[in-house]
C-alpha cells in the first residue's frame, strides 16, 4: 500500500502541471457564464488527459526511448512531421508562458499594493536565475504545495453551491456548446490535455512497470480532474463580469478570511511554479526532437538557453504590457486546445508504430479512443477558427446546421487520413 501511494504521488507531478492560472480562470469563469453545463468538457479532458499520457509513458516503458527520440524513428523520412510536432509544442509553451506570468502578478497582486510591472520583472528575474542555475524543479515542486491547498479551499467551497444533483449529472454526461462562448470550452480542453506533459509523462516512465504506471496516472489526475470540476462548481457562486477579485471574495466569504489569501497564494503559486515549468518543457521537447547528442543541447547549453530564455521574454513581453489578465490567461489555453489535435496525432502515430512498440502497441479500444480525442478536439479548434474569420470579415448571420455539418466534414477529412493511416499498419 505504501509503495502505491508513493506511486500517486510521484505520478501527481502531472495533474500539478495542468492545475494552474489557466484552470483557476477557465474553470471559474465557465461556472460563473454557464452554471454547471460545461462539467462535461472537464470529463472529457480528463478521461482524455489519462488516455494520451499513459501513451506518452508507455512508449518509453516499452522502448526505452522518449517522445522526441521515437518521433525521431517514426518520422525520420518527413521532417515536416518533426517540427509541425515540436512546433506546436513549443509554441503552445509560449502561449502558456504569458498565461502563467500574468496568473502569477494577478495572485501577487491580491496581496501587496505594488505596481503590476515590479512583480513582473521580480517574478521573470527569479525563473531566469533558476533555469540558469539549473535549480527549479525542487523549487516549483515546493511552492506547489500551496497549489494543493488552494485545491482543498475550492472542494471545501463547492459543497456551498446551490445546483442540484440532477443539473450536475446533466452537465456532466450531456455535452453542450454554447455557440457564443466556445472559446471556453476550448479553454477548458486545453487547460486539463497539455501538450507539453506529454514530454514529462515520457520521461516519468522510465524505470516503471506497465501496471504501477497506469494505477498511478490515473489516480493522481483523476484527482486534478476533480479539484478542476471543483473551481468550476465554486465558480457558479460568482457573479459576472468575472474577476480575480470577485473570486477571492467567493472563498472568503466560503471559508472565511483565510480562503482569500489561500487564492491569491495559489493563484500566485500555480502562476510562478508554470512560469518555471513551461521554458523547461519547450527545452526539453525541443532536445528530445533536434537535439539528440550535441552539447549544445545539454543543460547549460547555448541552444538549451535559447529556448527557455525566448518563451521567458514572451511572458515578460505579456506582463510589462499590463493587459487584462482574464483574457490573455484563456486565449492561452484555447490556442493550446486548438494546437492539442496536432500533438495527439503524432503521439497516436507513435503508438502504432509496430517496430518501436512491439508488445505494447496500441490495441482497438486505445486507438478508438485516440481518434475520438482528436476528432473532438479538431471539431472544436475548426469551429472556433471558422467563428473568428466570419467575425473578422463582418458575417452577421446564424451559425446554423449546414453550418455545423460543414465543420464536421473538415473535421472528419484528417480524421478519416489518421485512421487510415493507423490501421494500414
Amino acid at each position: 500500500m505504501k509503495k502505491k501511494l508513493l506511486n500517486i504521488l510521484f505520478w501527481s507531478v502531472i495533474s500539478a502541471a495542468f492545475i494552474g492560472p489557466g484552470t483557476i480562470t477557465t474553470a471559474s469563469l465557465a461556472g460563473a457564464s454557464h452554471g454547471v453545463s460545461l462539467l462535461w468538457a472537464l470529463l472529457f479532458s480528463t478521461l482524455a488527459c489519462m488516455v494520451l499520457q499513459e501513451g506518452a509513458a508507455r512508449i518509453t516503458i516499452a522502448s526505452g526511448l522518449t517522445i522526441g527520440e521515437a518521433v525521431e524513428l517514426t518520422f525520420g523520412n518527413q521532417p515536416w512531421m518533426k517540427w509541425l510536432l515540436g512546433g506546436a509544442v513549443i509554441f503552445g509553451c509560449a502561449a502558456y508562458e504569458a498565461g502563467n506570468i500574468v496568473g502569477a502578478i494577478s495572485g501577487a497582486g491580491l496581496l501587496f499594493s505594488l505596481p503590476p510591472w515590479v512583480f513582473t520583472l521580480a517574478i521573470t528575474g527569479i525563473a531566469a536565475v533558476l533555469l540558469w542555475g539549473g535549480s527549479a524543479g525542487s523549487i516549483a515542486r515546493s511552492v506547489g504545495m500551496l497549489v494543493a491547498v488552494m485545491g482543498v479551499a475550492f472542494l471545501y467551497t463547492s459543497f456551498f453551491i446551490n445546483e442540484s444533483l440532477l443539473a450536475i449529472t446533466k452537465g456532466l454526461f450531456i455535452p453542450q456548446i454554447p455557440a457564443d462562448d466556445i472559446l471556453l470550452v476550448i479553454g477548458l480542453v486545453g487547460t486539463t490535455i497539455v501538450p507539453y506533459n506529454l514530454f514529462l509523462g515520457s520521461g516519468l516512465g522510465k524505470g516503471q512497470q506497465l501496471g504501477e504506471m497506469r494505477l498511478g496516472l490515473i489516480i493522481a489526475i483523476g484527482l486534478g480532474g476533480i479539484v478542476s470540476m471543483a473551481v468550476l462548481l465554486s465558480g457558479t457562486l460568482s457573479s459576472l463580469p468575472f474577476s480575480f477579485e470577485e473570486m477571492a471574495s467567493v472563498l472568503e466569504k466560503a471559508v472565511g478570511l483565510p480562503g482569500k489569501y489561500l487564492f491569491a497564494l495559489g493563484l500566485f503559486a500555480a502562476g510562478f511554479t508554470s512560469t518555471i515549468t513551461a521554458p523547461l518543457a519547450s527545452t526539453i521537447t525541443a532536445q528530445s526532437i533536434w537535439g539528440k547528442g550535441e552539447k549544445n543541447w545539454e543543460g547549460t547549453g547555448t541552444y538549451y538557453r535559447l529556448v527557455w530564455g525566448a518563451i521567458l521574454i514572451v511572458g515578460l513581453v505579456f506582463g510589462l504590457l499590463g493587459l487584462r489578465p482574464v483574457p490573455v490567461i484563456l486565449l492561452a489555453q484555447a490556442i493550446n486546445g486548438v494546437l492539442l489535435p496536432v500533438a495527439a496525432t503524432g503521439l497516436l502515430l507513435v503508438l502504432n508504430n509496430t517496430r518501436l512498440m512491439v508488445s505494447h502497441i496500441n490495441g482497438p479500444f486505445s486507438n478508438f479512443a485516440g481518434l475520438l480525442i482528436v476528432g473532438v478536439t479538431l471539431f472544436l479548434g475548426i469551429h472556433q477558427v471558422a467563428r473568428a474569420i466570419f467575425m473578422a470579415i463582418g458575417y452577421q448571420g446564424s451559425f446554423d446546421s449546414p453550418y455545423f455539418v460543414t465543420i464536421s466534414l473538415l473535421a472528419l477529412l484528417p480524421l478519416i487520413w489518421l485512421g487510415i493511416r493507423i490501421f494500414k499498419r
